[in-house]
């Protein structure tokens, strides 16, 4: 059963402050990478405006370091948030960045306020549509999905993490400033296969406005577990629907089946 309640969205918990934020122009949709010791800032596009992102002078976000554990999918990477001890495996076409690396959206209308984020990400085609968002002749590339891992602070149990982060994603990623195009189901009851429990939601947009042409509407799935301190955590997973190669129910619950606890959390605050 989908719950269309568009005007009840809860504010995320803040990022972790891991670098000054540079000032940057005003777009639709944006959404901020952020990592460690980061000390400059380059304007990307997001699939509905701008992305910014937050790295030393002349880098890359960082990739991933080697991985500590073994997939659970053989051929798969694995990505490990040693900041929540969770650990989850992508397909190997994926692109694994650091666990230092934040990312989010910022509200459109004030960019110094993130909506949602996560740290350890991993990006599918991540120069999936290439435009420039504003016409300044700065053509930027847009990713076809994320996913990653983020703290879950004040709230009450595993359900209630994946209901109010899942549709977070979709207006943040997809819907901005639109709250009523937003739908998601109730939550569900989940096991990961190695023995995770918890509860996780699908939410979508259906009417997204198409700004440009790399904007549309796309769909979020978070499931929402403990980890092995007991605080609340979310994976997260978001991408666009509806085009060439996004990607499929299947693939996205296979995905999450991986989830698993990877050791003693790092920081002893559940935030992003």
């Amino acid at each position: 059963m989908q719950t269309p309640n568009p005007y009840q969205f809860p504010p995320p918990p803040a990022p972790p402050q891991t670098a000054p934020q540079a000032p940057v122009k005003k777009r639709r949709s944006r959404a901020a990478i952020a990592g460690v010791g980061a000390l400059t800032a380059v304007a990307l596009a997001a699939a509905a405006g701008a992305v910014v992102l937050f790295r030393r002078d002349g880098e890359r976000p960082p990739a991933a370091p080697a991985d500590p554990s073994k997939p659970i999918v053989a051929g798969w990477k694995t990505v490990v948030n040693p900041q929540h001890g969770t650990a989850f495996d992508v397909p190997p076409d994926w692109e694994v960045l650091a666990p230092t690396v934040f990312s989010g959206h910022v509200d459109d209308v004030d960019p110094d306020k993130v909506l949602i984020g996560h740290t350890a990400p991993a990006l599918y085609k991540s120069r999936w549509c290439s435009i420039d968002g504003d016409g300044d002749g700065q053509v930027t590339d847009v990713r076809l999905a994320n996913t990653g891992t983020k703290g879950a602070v004040g709230a009450k149990d595993a359900a209630e993490v994946a209901e109010k982060t899942a549709p977070t994603w979709v207006y943040a990623a997809y819907t901005q400033p639109d709250k009523s195009v937003v739908k998601w189901d109730k939550p569900k009851e989940y096991t990961t296969r190695t023995g995770v429990k918890g509860s996780y939601v699908t939410a979508r947009s259906e009417g997204a406005a198409r700004p440009n042409r790399c904007a549309g509407d796309g769909r979020a799935v978070v499931f929402g577990f403990k980890n092995s301190r007991g605080d609340l955590v979310a994976w997260n997973f978001y991408g666009r629907t509806g085009v060439p190669g996004a990607v499929g129910d299947a693939l996205i619950m296979r995905i999450m089946s991986t989830v698993r606890l990877a050791g003693e959390p790092k920081d002893p605050a559940p935030g992003p």
